[in-house]
């Protein structure tokens, strides 16, 4: 069965966990294909770059998708300018934490959405303090295999928050979907968010 919402089929074009969550959350009823598009950019600018990546998983899968609403998002991590990807292996987890321990980093992250042939998008900002990190603790989240799947090579919402002393900011951006963003992009192209929950829990 076809998930519409406001007479359009939603299509989520990511294969993160933690964005399905979300969007779960607020109530769009929605199903998942992923973007074959390669995450590969010259660009350096943080803030460019994520709104860069989300428009060009977007447009793949708008493509595919013409009749659909589509929703894609793409999460970027800088210190100092510099880019952190999704680490290769656990070392290069480490080398990431290293670089993050007792400072504060910036999370990017773009989101598109494509409906009718119109896009709507924009980038969340929020910025992430890390504590200062002992090598044992370090050596011990790099082994954990929770950051190797994430931008910056940890997960907030996880085992990662222990690692984090202050957040300026919204949090799902940190998780890699900014609610707040999502939710006026959303509302932009006539997606009643929570709609359909309000009208289940609306008394007979």
């Amino acid at each position: 069965m076809a998930a519409e919402t406001g007479g359009r089929e939603v299509v989520l074009a990511s294969g993160s966990p933690r964005r399905r969550e979300l969007l779960t959350l607020l109530g769009v009823p929605f199903r998942v294909q992923v973007s074959g598009e390669e995450e590969d950019s010259a660009e350096t600018n943080p803030h460019t770059l994520a709104a860069e990546l989300a428009g060009v998983k977007g447009r793949s899968v708008a493509a595919l998708n013409p009749d659909a609403l589509v929703i894609a998002a793409d999460t970027v991590v800088a210190v100092d300018g510099v880019l952190l990807a999704k680490p290769a292996d656990a070392a290069e987890n480490a080398a990431f934490l290293r670089q993050l321990s007792g400072r504060t980093h910036q999370v990017f992250t773009g989101v598109s959405v494509f409906a009718g042939g119109r896009e709507q998008a924009g980038v969340a900002r929020t910025d992430v303090t890390f504590r200062v990190l002992a090598e044992a603790e370090i050596d011990f989240y790099a082994q954990s295999g929770e950051g190797l799947d994430k931008a910056g090579g940890y997960g907030v919402q996880g085992l990662g928050q222990a690692l984090v002393s202050r957040i300026d900011g919204e949090f799902s951006n940190v998780v890699g979907f900014p609610m707040s963003l999502v939710i006026a992009l959303l509302r932009g192209h006539g997606v009643p968010v929570w709609g359909a929950l309000a009208q289940e829990a609306a008394p007979a």
